[in-house]
């Protein structure tokens, strides 16, 4: 069962408690001790051994990193597209894995009240609640997610999965400066604009970003330098 220590790293990690960081949290415990290894170390963070693959990009995924050390930074965190609360965990040089997938529309049938998935209907979805209903989720978010914390193996989708193909290992890459704000830019990310070096925002190109809708392909930067 997830403890209240490692809880309480993942509010101040995440901003606050809620179900579905405790779910990853305890959905990453799981896989962890389904595959014998502990949370990533520092061998094992630098060498990329340990491999979480997430699905989704919201609440649950920032559990799993907190759990397993596995983070976007240190590149032992991979993020697919698919849109469903699920982790794969695995070790380099291992032919196994372990994937842990969540049930929310049943997780949600058993555990949350009407009230709060009300609640969170008005403040989060519609983005139409008052101070007071804000704090009014969060400390019922919070007990439910505390509920989360001892969830039984029962409740989850755990499956074994042969990994068939490693995804490599964040390459190194030399840095080229741009010609028009002289900052370095990862070389295979700048643009030759007749022979010259550009970084993607110079050059008003549209490019890949991670978004609260998931992965979106071109995506333009929302921001323009203003000089101090």
């Amino acid at each position: 069962m997830v403890s209240r220590e490692l809880i309480e790293v993942a509010r101040s990690f995440h901003g606050h408690v809620c179900p579905f960081l405790v779910l990853g949290l305890r959905a990453a415990e799981i896989a962890l001790s389904r595959l014998g290894v502990k949370r990533a170390g520092v061998v094992e963070t630098v060498r990329e051994d340990i491999v979480a693959i997430i699905e989704v990009n919201n609440c649950f995924a920032d559990g799993i990193q907190v759990a397993t050390g596995c983070t976007l930074g240190n590149n032992s965190l991979l993020y697919v597209d698919t849109g469903k609360n699920a982790v794969t965990l695995f070790r380099r040089g291992s032919k196994r894995g372990v994937r842990i997938y969540v049930d929310s529309e049943k997780l949600r049938a058993k555990y949350f009240p009407k009230e709060a998935l009300e609640l969170f209907r008005k403040v989060v979805a519609e983005r139409r609640g008052t101070e007071e209903e804000i704090e009014k989720l969060h400390k019922m978010w919070e007990e439910i997610g505390l509920r989360m914390a001892e969830l039984p193996e029962e409740d989850f989708t755990i499956q074994e999965v042969e990994i068939v193909e490693e995804p490599e290992r964040a390459p190194i890459f030399e840095s080229v400066r741009c010609s028009k704000c002289n900052e370095l830019v990862m070389a295979p990310k700048a643009v030759y604009i007749e022979g010259k070096p550009y970084c993607p925002t110079c050059a008003g190109r549209e490019v890949p970003a991670v978004i609260g809708r998931g992965i979106k392909t071109a995506f333009r930067i929302p921001f323009k330098v203003v000089e101090l």
